[in-house]
């Protein structure tokens, strides 16, 4: 396949409605540039979303390597045959391994979802609990994942850092809460959508915001949909960018803060224009809270908004949310649910 920054796919067209994402440099966030920072924290509140440009710094194109050397991976992944790719299929509560296209719901309607994805657990990768079956392939780049997991999950804490200035909170609180070698729901996943036929092209991955923190996307074509806040949001596609991550923000940074960040609803479509005749891949890194961390709002000064007199939080881990939120996602026609929700 093209690789992830492969300038053989057809170009994004300009034509259809996009979604408007920062772009922020992570060679000044490293430096700990004010004004950048300053703006990390405003695609955090407004939209959540926000492309990353990781060609300006040595640890950025260190990560897109990996990047391109994982792509291949995963196309290896998916190439095998299906009855070699039901072995190692997701069961019971377990977020990791295999999910085929199909076992999910694109909508509400209970259109079967169009994609297929492996999940590689964070713990798993790093030997820090029972080792999970692989495919070879997988197996067999184990060094790889560690280099990437280790290197996004430090970028991640690094983001961390500059929303606790921001957020007047005590530096380190909420990488504290996201340690490396503690046990999370963090995972790598390959995904597939295959291209789909011209008379018939709709959602492929149904709306939903992400469970966890941070989630950091590659993918050299569009399909990924963002809906911006607002009463008259409509769908807008996000232009990829060569060289650049998509990060957004997840349901559990929304708790710890009360609503100040925004965790906002996505899905993935086909891709527009021409790049529609091509499979698109996609290498994802989501950060989740440990498993044991209680998702209630943060103390912090005057910055993370107060609790309504009288509310009280639920007081539910982590590890529960996730397994909520999987469950509610696997039911047949579920709407979307969300942590939580303020008002405009």
């Amino acid at each position: 396949m093209p690789s992830q920054s492969s300038p053989r796919y057809p170009p994004f067209p300009e034509d259809v409605p996009t979604v408007p994402l920062l772009r922020l440099s992570f060679a000044k966030l490293l430096a700990g540039d004010h004004s950048e920072s300053e703006r990390l924290f405003s695609a955090c509140r407004s939209l959540g979303f926000f492309m990353l440009d990781f060609q300006d710094t040595s640890q950025g194109r260190a990560i897109l390597e990996e990047v391109e050397t994982l792509s291949e991976v995963g196309a290896d992944v998916f190439d095998l045959d299906l009855e070699e790719k039901q072995r190692y299929k997701m069961k019971g509560d377990r977020m990791f391994g295999y999910k085929s296209i199909g076992i999910g719901k694109a909508d509400i309607k209970g259109s079967p979802d169009r994609c297929e994805f492996f999940n590689v657990s964070k713990d798993d990768i790093l030997s820090a609990s029972e080792p999970l079956p692989h495919p070879k392939i997988i197996a067999g780049n184990q060094l790889l994942l560690k280099d990437f997991t280790i290197s996004v999950h430090t970028l991640a804490m690094h983001l961390l850092g500059h929303l606790d200035l921001h957020l007047h909170l005590k530096p380190g609180t909420l990488a504290s809460l996201h340690r490396l070698h503690k046990y999370a729901d963090d995972h790598v996943r390959f995904i597939k959508y295959p291209a789909q036929p011209l008379d018939d092209r709709r959602t492929s991955l149904g709306a939903h915001t992400d469970f966890g923190s941070i989630t950091i996307l590659f993918s050299a074509l569009g399909g990924l949909q963002v809906l911006p806040p607002g009463p008259d949001a409509q769908w807008g596609y996000v232009r990829p960018e060569r060289g650049h991550a998509i990060i957004n923000v997840g349901d559990a940074l929304v708790k710890f803060t009360n609503g100040l960040l925004r965790s906002s609803m996505h899905r993935v479509t086909y891709p527009p224009g021409a790049q529609a005749e091509f499979v698109r891949y996609t290498l994802a890194y989501f950060v989740r809270p440990e498993d044991d961390v209680v998702l209630k709002r943060l103390s912090s000064g005057n910055v993370i908004p107060p609790l309504a007199e009288g509310e009280v939080e639920e007081n539910f881990t982590s590890k529960e949310w996730t397994l909520r939120r999987a469950n509610a996602m696997r039911r047949e026609n579920s709407k979307p649910e969300t942590l939580i929700v303020k008002p405009e």
